[in-house]
């Protein structure tokens, strides 16, 4: 009787994992977090997360450097001596607003991330970025009015950024299987940090272009 109660056991487990005997390994968790987003199997998801993902921390860190050669400009368009003690406030804040803002939002965005979805609010990000990117270049404004306007447009563009940095890692977790998260992961970083002296020599390049030698 106990010998008879094996063949029975064995077609109840395999009726509960599908009724066909189908193995315990599936496809992997989804790239969303726990949003049922695309498996880790698919091969042109990973890629196109890894290329998006790069791209948004390439151009985060290029901001957070490009500002300081570009500042003797910024502030000559908006008629302001940031060397005068009434203006060092303006100086200090759009040096620093970005970074600022940025390293002390990355933790709880990511968080964000975790709970309402990693692409989505990766996205969301994205355009937040785009946007106030794009806002920083339609000052019409001069004096205080304009420096106070640049500031706060770098602050927001600054919580943008923030949310690109804390969740592109994460995305390329769900998205490479364990042979590849390390190569996805390091192109990532690599992106960064390239990122930091980019914006300098781009903007070098771009002002050496622009103001013949003497």
């Amino acid at each position: 009787m106990r010998r008879s109660a094996g063949p029975a056991a064995s077609s109840s487990v395999d009726s509960a994992r599908g009724g066909r005997g189908a193995p315990v390994d599936g496809p992997g968790p989804s790239t969303d977090g726990q949003r049922g987003g695309p498996s880790i199997a698919d091969d042109g998801y990973k890629w196109v997360a890894l290329s998006n993902t790069t791209l948004g921390s390439l151009m985060a860190m290029i901001d957070i450097s490009i500002m300081l050669i570009a500042l003797p400009d910024i502030f000559r368009g908006i008629h302001i001596d940031p060397l005068l003690p009434s203006n060092s406030f303006y100086l200090l804040w759009m040096i620093l607003s970005f970074m600022v803002v940025t390293s002390v939002l990355v933790v709880s965005l990511g968080r964000l991330g975790d709970m309402y979805g990693r692409v989505r609010i990766y996205n969301l990000g994205f355009a937040v970025y785009t946007l106030f990117s794009l806002l920083l270049t339609i000052t019409w404004m001069s004096g205080t009015a304009g420096a106070l306007w640049l500031v706060v447009m770098r602050i927001f563009q600054g919580v943008g950024a923030a949310v690109l940095i804390a969740n592109s890692s994460a995305i390329l977790t769900d998205a490479f299987p364990e042979d590849q998260r390390g190569m996805a992961l390091g192109i990532n970083q690599v992106a960064g940090l390239s990122g930091t002296f980019i914006g300098l020599i781009r903007l070098f390049a771009l002002r050496r272009g622009a103001v013949p030698d003497r």
